[in-house]
């Protein structure tokens, strides 16, 4: 019997060796397109200025931003250098972001496993999602006051209906073989959370959150142009008020990259929580 099954061993692990294998090259060709699509980007912006198709006012060189770059590193803008300007922003995002989670997580749970939680919540959830940042802006510096509290609040209230949509779409998306497998084997309610819905619905939980995180950058400016001295948001709007072209695209640039390392960060940490999903 062992003489037998020796061999059968070998081609499992070699297929598992040639899959792995095939994988390498896959891996290497995305990131060499991804660095070919930054290459051209980059290309195509040194040629556009220097054939002067573009005015230097409004799209200036990558010396000029790269210069701005190390001016604000440096000598900082207002008073204030860049990386303090990334710590007010990272700040605001990440606590408002936080929040956003450990409120949002659970009111999807909770809505996609009760249709009288869904029918009470839903309309308030729907009713303020569609509603503009800057809208409700101004609303919460009426309430709250001009300080970091209306601030955290409008960058809570712009990542909460992601998360809690993608929850409920995720924990009513789970098998209910699985759950009632799970009863039958004695799960209670507490064992069908932690065991069942949160395992099975945490990938779509975490692409909700991913998508929640850039649609709160993408409100950050709005939440920082008003009585803010420090943000690279309050520093793009504020540059933009002067024509300063190369401040603004510097800040942009901070700011994508910034939350390219964020979505990177939450994909590692995914792994290490969910290793079955893709991400």
């Amino acid at each position: 019997m062992s003489v037998e099954a020796a061999p059968m061993a070998m081609p499992i692990s070699a297929d598992r060796t040639r899959r792995g294998s095939l994988r390498m090259p896959n891996v290497s060709r995305s990131v060499l397109l991804s660095t070919l699509t930054v290459a051209v980007l980059l290309t195509t912006w040194i040629i556009v200025t220097e054939i002067g198709w573009a005015n230097e006012l409004f799209l200036p060189k990558p010396q000029a931003v790269w210069a701005a770059f190390v001016k604000t590193m440096t000598k900082g803008y207002q008073g204030t250098t860049l990386l303090q300007h990334l710590g007010a922003s990272l700040y605001r995002i990440l606590v408002a972001f936080a929040l956003a989670c450990l409120v949002g997580i659970p009111l999807g749970v909770l809505m996609g496993v009760s249709r009288n939680a869904r029918g009470l919540l839903n309309p308030l959830i729907e009713f303020y999602r569609p509603l503009p940042p800057l809208g409700l802006y101004t609303l919460l510096v009426m309430w709250l006051g001009i300080g970091e509290s209306s601030k955290l609040s409008l960058l809570f209230l712009a990542g909460l209906p992601g998360i809690v949509i993608s929850t409920i779409q995720a924990v009513t998306s789970v098998d209910p073989v699985y759950v009632r497998a799970a009863q039958s084997l004695g799960a209670t309610r507490r064992h069908l959370l932690f065991h069942v819905y949160l395992p099975a619905a945490g990938p779509l939980i975490l692409a909700g959150m991913r998508i929640s995180l850039g649609f709160t950058y993408t409100v950050l400016v709005a939440a920082e142009i008003v009585a803010a001295s420090a943000g690279i948001g309050w520093m793009i709007w504020d540059a933009a008020k002067f024509l300063l072209s190369d401040v603004v695209i510097m800040g942009l640039i901070v700011l994508g990259l910034t939350g390219v390392v964020l979505d990177l960060m939450m994909r590692a940490i995914a792994k290490l929580l969910m290793p079955w999903a893709r991400t």
